[in-house]
This record gives C-alpha cells, structure tokens and sequence, in this order.
C-alpha cells in the first residue's frame, strides 16, 4: 500500500487528502477492511502535517469511510458492495425466483464488464488477471473444490475492475456479495455437475484470452456464454438434487413399510 498515495504538492489542505482517499475508496483501490499506514507514514507520504492528516481522517470517519479499531489502527470500513440492504438480502434469500433473475440479471452485466474490460484493461491490470487465471489452473489440477470456487468469484471481480467503470464495480462487487454471504446456498451447485469443472475454467479462460486480446465482442459473448451455462447447470443439479431427495424418502418409506422384501421375493419366484 505504500505507492498508491501520491505527495500534495500545492494547496496542502485536508480537503485534497479526503479527496484522494476518496478516489482510492470509490475505484476499488482500497477495499473493505484495507489498514492505512501508520500516521508518521501516511503524513510522509501525502507531504501534509500530522495535524491536517488528522482532520482528514477525522472527516473520512464521521462520513462512514474510515473506521479507527483500538490498537489496530485505521481501515477502510464495510462500505462497498452494499447496494442490497440486508432486509432485501434476506428477501431474496428466501425467493427461489431471486434466483433466476439473479443469474439473468449478471449474465447480461457480466457481458458488458467483460466488453469494457477488453477496451480498457491496462497492463497492469492483465499482469492481475494472468496472476488470478495461474491460480485457477493450479486450483483446478490439485482438484481444491472450495479454493476453485472462491478464485472463480475474485477472476470476475477482477474483469470488472479492468472494466474501469465505477458503477459496474460496485453493482458487481454487491452481486458477488450476496454469493459470499451465503443468499444463494446452491451455488456451489454447478460444481457438482459431471464435466463443470473442466467447462468453467475453459469459459474462464475464453474470457480471459478475449480481454488479453483486446476483443471486445468475443470477451462479451464469452462471458455471456459463460452465465447462460452457469444457469443451465443450477437448473440441472437443482432437479438431479431433488430426483434424489425424492428417490431416497422413497426408498426409506418403502423401507419402513416393509414393501422392499416382498417385492424382491415375488422377483425371485
């Protein structure tokens, strides 16, 4: 975190270090939970006083940026990804239809990140995503179900800050939220799936090479693609989870009923 502030050369009021902490905050920069240096450190490096750092931070936290912990020194507060309240989490939470238009409702958007982030993603930005995509593969190889499934939300938070918009970053980020906080409990369904595994990580790679391509169309449909099949796959280990459900309260009330045996018995005469 040491180079992501830069020294005020000008004006040196605490209006222009809330300013650029607010950039960092609102482009994804800094993220829920970050720690700030330290005082002494973060003065030497916005080139301010002591005390006009201090009315910064002081402005940041009355706002709700900024939280102080006792002891544990100063971070970016649970702020971003917050568009769904948590009585609209829970609401939805409890819809099946939520669902549906939940992964409808990403594919189309999921789409146009991917576009932007063809046009727009710079170096630096795909040298972050070749890192993501590494980690994926490996992931997959060593056959790591709960890392290849967290990895797979980080690779589409990444696409959507190569996107450079902030709105999509943050209507994403709550999107992905909702998946990390457990409103949708099937999702890792689709993992379940036979095949899944090896699909999604050739979609996420087809995503990936389209925006290191500088492809716009191909990065959209790929990740167009990529949603269209993550719902397919929901819908068909939904059912596969409720054939069984059903086959097993069927076989344990046979069972119980002692129906099992003399059928068996009329087979063997």
């Amino acid at each position: 975190m040491s180079d992501i502030f830069s020294r005020i050369e000008h004006s040196r009021t605490a209006d222009e270090v809330v300013q650029q902490i607010e950039s960092l905050i609102l482009e994804g920069v800094l993220r829920t939970g970050d720690r700030l240096p330290g005082e002494r450190e973060l003065a030497r490096q916005f080139n301010v006083s002591r005390p006009i750092l201090r009315d910064a931070l002081k402005a940041l936290e009355g706002r709700g940026l900024l939280t102080t912990r006792p002891g544990g020194g100063t971070h970016v507060a649970d702020i971003i990804g917050q568009l769904f309240t948590k009585p609209v989490a829970d609401l939805i939470s409890m819809h099946r239809k939520a669902v549906a238009d939940y992964l409808e409702y990403r594919r189309e958007i999921e789409g146009v990140a991917a576009e932007y982030a063809a046009r727009r993603a710079t170096p630096e930005d795909l040298a972050l995503l070749d890192r993501i995509m590494a980690r994926m593969d490996e992931a997959h190889r060593t056959g790591d179900f709960d890392d290849e499934a967290e990895i797979d939300v980080e690779f589409h938070h990444a696409i959507c800050e190569c996107a450079h918009n902030i709105l999509l970053l943050h209507t994403l980020r709550s999107c992905y939220r909702l998946l990390s906080e457990g409103v949708f409990q099937n999702r890792l369904l689709v993992f379940t799936v036979p095949g899944a595994r090896d699909a999604l990580l050739a979609q996420h790679r087809a995503i990936h090479a389209a925006v290191k391509a500088g492809d716009p169309a191909a990065a959209r449909q790929a990740a167009m693609d990529h949603m269209i099949y993550v719902e397919r796959s929901m819908a068909e280990a939904e059912r596969s989870g409720d054939w069984q459900r059903v086959s097993r309260l069927r076989l344990r009330q046979r069972s119980d009923a002692g129906q099992i045996e003399p059928t068996r018995r009329r087979s063997q005469d």
